[in-house]
């Protein structure tokens, strides 16, 4: 992680959108965990359905990724860790 640029206070609207944001994440991810678990528990119970299901499995680990890089692009802003000047 890059370090600040400039010192920042956050105000206390800000700090209630990141917990926001955070929680936003945390529910989308459990989500994403919640289907790779009734995916394993179709392919349990019916086997016929395991290719559909090997599917929704191998999409699960990439929504996840870019579910927290979207939550750590927006924590690093917000706490002015990231250059957006273009430099």
């Amino acid at each position: 992680m890059a370090r600040p640029i400039a010192p920042k206070t956050l105000s206390e609207h800000e700090v209630k959108d990141l917990k926001d944001k955070l929680a936003h994440m945390r529910h989308e991810v459990n989500n994403q965990l919640s289907l790779i678990v009734a995916a394993m528990e179709m392919i349990r119970f019916k086997p016929e359905l395991r290719d559909k299901m090997l599917d929704n499995l191998a999409r699960q680990p990439l929504q996840i990724t870019e579910e927290i890089a979207r939550f750590s692009t927006e924590f690093e802003t917000a706490l002015g860790l990231v250059d957006d000047s273009g430099e």
